[in-house]
């Protein structure tokens, strides 16, 4: 097994890091400040084809790998979290779900502009009172001869204000049946499509997160995504490819602290010398650097599953789990290396810190992941 990036993944690597320096870096602490999310930046990256990263090329998509997606998301996340997780959100969720579940004519008509960036997407399945109870949802779609009627409120939506397509999850049977939710193609220009209040958050505060609201929002039948019942279960199978979207971004931001505080390490010198000499920070460094390692190698070992056609539920969520809490240990370790410093918006890792406690929260929490884990153990 070659460990090393090939070179497509070194070409990938430094098309983002020369993107990320230009476009991003300049303005990424206002747009934080302002929760301003960036959409003429993140069209910019369609196209360089990082918003159809795995979609395959007659559908306007770069048609890479798994192991190229994850250099993508992580090596935006080095530098803002917050255009990671808008990317990864794109990519995975809305595109994922109907890149693995649309019909050849819905591929057809909806992947180009989302690969392109003309369109933005989102992924619609939580509610409030129904984040991890995703069976327990309250937004109902009901069958009104050729058009489905889609009424109730999502939350916690990445880009629910500025999607031009949202992919819908509602319930089209009794609440608490697995077979009891479908999943449709929304255009958010329909009437009846609104969006609610917006997430004043902590972190990833220049990736957008709001309300969706669904008011007698009729669709085509032509909308649905598979077959009427197959909703929750295609879910489960988009969020597996989801979490390794989101183990990439935890990697991305530990890379990033990482790479701060060994600058920084460097660089502040007291007692007559830098402070990476002493043995207190130095074995902190050594710390961040195993755990960054044992994230990276964990996530290729999911994604080779996956590329692979195995299982990847297990491999997934142990990726997530260990990386997102890798990733709030490594930021946490960084502020603390930088000191007084480390707590001030004018030094970098302070937004990492914020930043990296998303990582286990979105996408399913750590104590989700664990449920998963065990369930495939045995």
């Amino acid at each position: 097994m070659n460990f090393n990036y090939s070179d497509n993944q070194k070409l990938i690597e430094q098309t983002i890091s020369d993107f990320s320096n230009r476009d991003i870096l300049p303005n990424m602490m206002q747009w934080d400040e302002d929760q301003y999310f960036p959409i003429d930046v993140f069209k910019k990256l369609g196209s360089l084809g990082m918003l159809g990263v795995l979609v395959p090329e007659h559908y306007g998509g770069s048609g890479l790998s798994y192991n190229d997606y994850v250099v993508v998301v992580s090596e935006i996340a080095k530098t803002c979290g917050s255009i990671g997780l808008s990317v990864a959100a794109h990519n995975s969720l809305c595109i994922g779900h109907i890149l693995k579940f649309g019909t050849e004519s819905q591929k057809i008509k909806w992947l180009p502009k989302l690969c392109s960036g003309e369109h933005i997407g989102a992924w619609a399945l939580t509610e409030t009172g129904t984040g991890s109870d995703a069976l327990g949802m309250n937004t109902t779609a009901i069958k009104k001869g050729a058009k489905w009627i889609i009424n109730g409120t999502k939350n916690w939506i990445t880009h629910g204000i500025s999607s031009n397509i949202i992919v819908v999850l509602a319930r089209t049977g009794e609440k608490g049946d697995s077979h009891g939710i479908s999943a449709f193609i929304v255009d958010k220009s329909n009437p009846g499509v609104s969006h609610g209040k917006k997430e004043n958050k902590l972190g990833m505060r220049a990736s957008e997160t709001a309300e969706v609201i669904f008011q007698n929002c009729e669709v085509s039948q032509d909308n649905l995504l598979g077959s009427e019942g197959d909703g929750f279960i295609q879910a489960m199978k988009v969020l597996d490819g989801g979490r390794i979207s989101i183990a990439a971004l935890a990697l991305g931001i530990s890379k990033g602290a990482y790479n701060a505080s060994i600058k920084y390490s460097k660089e502040r010198h007291q007692f007559g010398k830098p402070i990476s000499s002493f043995q207190a920070i130095s074995f902190k460094l050594a710390d961040m650097a195993t755990e960054i390692e044992a994230s990276e190698l964990m996530i290729y070992k999911a994604c080779q599953c996956i590329m692979s056609g195995h299982p990847v539920t297990k491999q997934s969520a142990m990726a997530k789990y260990y990386a997102s809490e890798a990733c709030v240990r490594i930021s946490t370790e960084a502020v603390q290396i930088f000191g007084g410093y480390g707590y001030t918006k004018d030094f970098p890792v302070e937004k990492y810190y914020r930043d990296s406690k998303l990582c286990t929260i979105g996408e399913g929490t750590s104590e989700i992941q664990k449920i998963v884990i065990s369930k495939h153990i045995f």
